[in-house]
């Protein structure tokens, strides 16, 4: 899922807002410099996924049936594989 560069700063402000708050933390350092570091882990995590995804269909297009993007067939394969990849890279 791709997300713009004005959705994930909004994110960030939410993010920290109820951080904040709830009071979960409290900043040691400017609330710019915070939402900046949390905007790198997002970008960091969505690239992660991406990855995943890339993975995850090269698996299903090398099928030499072919499995239709959409079908049922798809939704189950995709979802099994996603979780197997995910796992291995710590994310499952």
């Amino acid at each position: 899922m791709r997300l713009s560069d004005d959705k994930i700063s909004h994110l960030t402000h939410v993010i920290l807002k109820g951080l904040l708050d709830k009071g979960a933390v409290k900043p040691l350092d400017e609330e710019g410099h915070i939402r900046r570091e949390i905007k790198r882990v997002i970008v960091r995590e969505l690239k992660i996924g991406d990855g995943i995804d890339e993975s995850v269909i090269k698996k299903l297009q090398s099928y030499s049936k072919k499995i239709y993007e959409g079908s049922s067939e798809w939704e189950v394969l995709y979802n099994k594989f996603y979780e197997e990849e995910a796992a291995k890279k710590g994310r499952g």
